[in-house]
């Protein structure tokens, strides 16, 4: 499926979707993205009436519950001029399902086929959106990252290249290797519920993988695949764990403005 061609965000008001996760598990992720785009000069605003957008209905087969969902989404952000989320996995549903949700509503698809086309995942939205490729920030001290590409922002979006040029240019950041860095880590939301021991022996192999890699943190767009590999980080007693590429960016942000 074709996405749905995307008019030239520069210069307009970007509406943050903060996807249900960082809402409720990791606030300061969604804190992240809002400092770094005003950091820039990108007015942003938070539409209230924003939920979920309907993946796990989607996903579960549930699709008139989804759509339910989905037409709340669409009336929260019916107003917007950019919608940006944290999440390669979120933005992959709307951009990605949202047309083909709503390909027989005629009242629905036009609002569905919009939204879709104004959508993008934060790192591209800054790169490919933007045209920045250099933040300006810079790290405290030395620290060293891999990648770990989320299955949906990887396979449906074309995610990877932004994000590792936004960090390969923070002062202070050394990108390594992680082994199979674009293999699944188990978590697939419903998947790792209802393929429990699948998810399990996909998440132990992510984690030898982490563990091998020299770097001391891996950097992924997605919490939820970020909740999976540090849980069973954790669970190893590993000293590693996986962070936001949106907190990592403004933890640069925050050094570099301590020194100005």
């Amino acid at each position: 499926m074709t996405l749905p061609e995307r008019p030239s965000p520069l210069g307009k008001r970007v509406s943050l979707f903060v996807t249900c996760m960082v809402d409720m598990m990791y606030p300061d992720t969604g804190m992240s993205v809002v400092q770094i785009l005003e950091h820039l000069g990108v007015e942003v605003d938070f539409p209230e009436g924003q939920t979920c957008c309907g993946q796990p209905g989607y996903n579960a087969g549930y699709r008139d519950e989804a759509r339910q969902v989905a037409r709340q989404f669409l009336k929260a952000f019916k107003d917007a001029e950019v919608i940006v989320a944290p999440s390669g996995s979120c933005v992959a549903m709307v951009r990605h399902e949202y047309p083909a949700l709503f390909a027989d509503d005629p009242q629905w698809l036009p609002l569905a086929e919009h939204v879709a086309a104004i959508t993008w995942e934060f790192t591209e939205f800054l790169v490919d959106g933007l045209g920045i490729t250099d933040l300006g920030a810079r790290l405290p001290e030395p620290q060293s990252f891999a990648f770990h590409d989320a299955c949906h922002g990887l396979r449906l979006l074309g995610l990877g290249d932004a994000a590792r040029t936004l960090l390969g240019n923070v002062e202070n950041a050394v990108i390594e290797d992680l082994p199979e860095h674009d293999v699944c880590c188990g978590f697939g939301g419903l998947f790792s519920i209802k393929m429990a021991d699948v998810s399990a022996a996909m998440l132990q192999r992510k984690v030898a993988n982490i563990e091998a890699s020299p770097a001391e943190t891996i950097v992924t767009g997605d919490v939820s695949c970020m909740t999976q590999m540090n849980g069973g980080l954790s669970r190893r007693k590993s000293p590693k764990r996986v962070q936001h590429i949106a907190d990592v960016l403004a933890d640069g942000l925050q050094e570099h403005n301590d020194e100005s």
